[in-house]
């Protein structure tokens, strides 16, 4: 049996000097508006694996209303995702996300973004891809205002 899931997530520009994109620290001459880390390389992928699941959203797991997610490393989210697929007998047949902005430049850390979410998912990095588009300057993303990623993942029996 399979199972696919899909996620989506957006985070607007703010203060600061780097974004997380997929566990990695990429500079950057803003920073982005979250409760946590606003990774939404791993806030996509954490979506889809529980839509997979028929497990809710991300929100439902760790809601922006608690202080103790402020902040938070996201990775955390991946690793309860993990546990979750897991303990429903699944591992992950693959992942794909697609990250939309202009800025930053996401194809010189792809690599270290497959390794760390290959990593938190118990994984291989060739089943994990990770790449970006551009909206040709259009929209909220175009604009600079902020960053979106999308998800998908197959799930597969253990």
């Amino acid at each position: 049996m399979m199972r696919i899931g899909q996620g989506f997530d957006v985070h607007t520009f703010g203060e600061g000097d780097h974004v997380m994109l997929g566990g990695v620290r990429v500079p950057h001459h803003k920073g982005l508006v979250a409760h946590s880390d606003g990774d939404v390389v791993i806030h996509a992928l954490c979506d889809a694996i529980f839509g997979a699941l028929a497990m809710g959203d991300i929100g439902r797991h760790f809601p922006p209303s608690q202080e103790q997610w402020r902040n938070a490393d996201s990775r955390l989210f991946l690793r309860h995702a993990a546990k979750l697929m897991r303990e429903q007998g699944y591992a992950l047949g693959n992942a794909d996300v697609t990250v939309i902005c202009e800025a930053p430049k996401v194809g010189p850390h792809a690599q270290a973004m497959r390794e760390a979410v290959a990593e938190e998912l118990g994984s291989t990095i060739d089943r994990i891809s990770i790449k970006a588009t551009t909206t040709e300057k259009l929209g909220f993303t175009g604009r600079g205002e902020g960053i979106a990623a999308q998800a998908c993942v197959l799930l597969v029996l253990a």
